[in-house]
């Protein structure tokens, strides 16, 4: 091997290893399948450490689905992607007490989608007539937010008031 072959192997390892050295670490511009600016999603995050999606969401079938963000075994953002034919009661759901789209404190903020913010998470609807119904609606939960921090409610409309209107752009509604 000559020296300008092993300053081309040299190199191309180099590049290799620096690439993926710093791709499960850095938040990428989409989550879930939906663009996204890392700057309004990093503020919901308590750790970006080898972060990667877990996700059932398939937009071309509309069915009901989780998707979540983790870093490592932690869960750092869980969505639920929803389809149905009729339009949810989404203070009913935000007040609900379950797992899947209980919020603590939500309150109806003044947004151009019905959206529900709290201090954990937010939930949104839309008409969006697809196969799997007549209308979407989005669930977020922060679950490393603790019972009594209060802090992050802006935080998370910022992140609905950017991620939801872009999410209904992917699905392709009619």
């Amino acid at each position: 091997m000559n020296v300008r072959q092993f300053l081309i192997v040299l190199t191309i390892s180099f590049l290799a290893m620096s690439c993926s050295s710093s791709g499960s670490d850095e938040l990428s511009g989409a989550i879930c399948g939906t663009p996204i600016n890392p700057a309004v999603t990093r503020p919901l995050l308590t750790s970006t450490d080898d972060l990667h999606e877990f996700t059932r969401v398939d937009r071309s079938e509309a069915i009901t689905a989780p998707c979540v963000l983790l870093a490592g075994r932690d869960p750092v953002l869980d969505f639920r992607f929803s389809w149905d034919d009729t339009a949810r009661d989404l203070m009913y759901l935000a007040a609900n007490t379950g797992s899947i789209s209980g919020i603590r404190e939500p309150r109806e903020i003044d947004f151009t989608y019905k959206t529900i913010v709290g201090t954990d998470g937010a939930i949104s609807i839309a008409p969006c007539k697809t196969n799997g119904g007549k209308y979407f609606t989005l669930t977020l939960q922060v679950p490393q937010i603790g019972l009594m921090d209060q802090t992050h409610r802006k935080d998370i409309e910022k992140f609905m008031r950017a991620y939801f209107p872009a999410t209904l752009k992917t699905l392709g509604c009619k």
